[in-house]
């Protein structure tokens, strides 16, 4: 998915922040606290895996 400039912009610390039209398109939670989560706000122990269904998780 491409970032498009209405998807992100950058706080006073240089952290790069996703809008929340940009995680609605997306369209789960990543359950990582999003400061514009669509979602709740859901921590990965809510959401399970965290991971939406048809990806994997990379193990670093």
């Amino acid at each position: 998915m491409v970032l498009l400039p209405e998807d992100f912009y950058y706080d006073p610390d240089g952290k790069m922040v996703l809008s929340e039209k940009f995680l609605l398109k997306r369209g789960y939670c990543c359950g990582n606290g999003c400061r514009h989560c669509p979602y709740k706000n859901k921590t990965l122990s809510e959401l399970g895996s965290g991971t939406p269904k048809g990806t994997t998780k990379k193990n670093n």
